[in-house]
């Protein structure tokens, strides 16, 4: 089976709208997104609604969790705090409803589902190879999907030696074969490795065997609706950078 995952979407309608017509081309089977529906954009509904139409299994993130209230604030960055905030005036019951029913962590065809991390779905960061060793043992899951980081990475455990990772650009393929795996594929609506290109991948279930993937999107566009809504300006700047 062909599945497209998907994660950080953060309200960016026009990214979103790429990654789908690509994923659309590639007679993808299902989609999984690995949360963060919400947050920094200024499109909350539209992004919910079509992940809501297309998407077999979604995950809640931490953004979309403090949209609902469920985390304080306090601990995000202020322009992430304002979106935020900018959000719950603005987003609809709908979109708080479907939210309101999702989990952080899931399993589908035998691989981990996490937003953030195996040891914790909701905050941790996996970017080092210590905290993916620490990933490793504390999941019975071989190979684990995780987003959050916003940065297109893997890490690998090979049997009897220590996780490595980098960071992987478009068109790298993974042979998910042997070892231990924590994939991440990057952000569709805010990278922060470069690219500004919105990123996803593509899993062959059963070749185990996935791609990292590209789309070029409307950047302008996703930034003028930013300005339009009134959210800090840094949060339309940093999207033609990929930072």
């Amino acid at each position: 089976m062909r599945v497209a995952v998907i994660s950080d979407i953060h309200s960016n309608r026009q990214a979103l709208d790429a990654v789908f017509a690509a994923v659309d081309e590639a007679d993808v089977e299902q989609i999984w997104c690995l949360g963060d529906m919400v947050g920094y954009g200024a499109d909350p509904d539209a992004c919910t609604a079509l992940v809501r139409e297309r998407c077999s299994t979604c995950l809640v993130g931490n953004h979309d969790l403090a949209v609902l209230g469920a985390l304080d604030i306090r601990t995000f960055s202020e322009a992430a705090a304002a979106a935020v905030e900018w959000t719950r005036e603005n987003a609809g019951a709908a979109t708080l409803e479907f939210l309101g029913e999702l989990a952080p962590a899931a399993s589908q065809q035998g691989v981990g589902l996490f937003h953030a991390s195996p040891r914790d779905p909701i905050w941790e960061y996996v970017l080092s190879g210590l905290t993916a060793e620490l990933c490793f043992d504390s999941t019975d899951f071989r190979v684990s999907f995780i987003g959050h980081s916003h940065v297109a990475l893997s890490f690998h455990r090979p049997e009897g030696f220590p996780a490595t990772g980098s960071t992987q650009r478009e068109g790298t393929e993974l042979d998910l074969t042997q070892g231990e795996w924590l994939i991440n594929p990057g952000s569709t609506g805010q990278p922060r490795d470069g690219d500004s290109r919105a990123a996803w991948l593509m899993l062959d279930t059963e070749r185990r065997q996935c791609t990292y993937m590209r789309a070029e999107y409307d950047i302008a566009g996703a930034q003028a609706a930013i300005r339009a809504a009134r959210l800090p300006d840094s949060l339309a700047e940093r999207l033609q950078y990929g930072q």
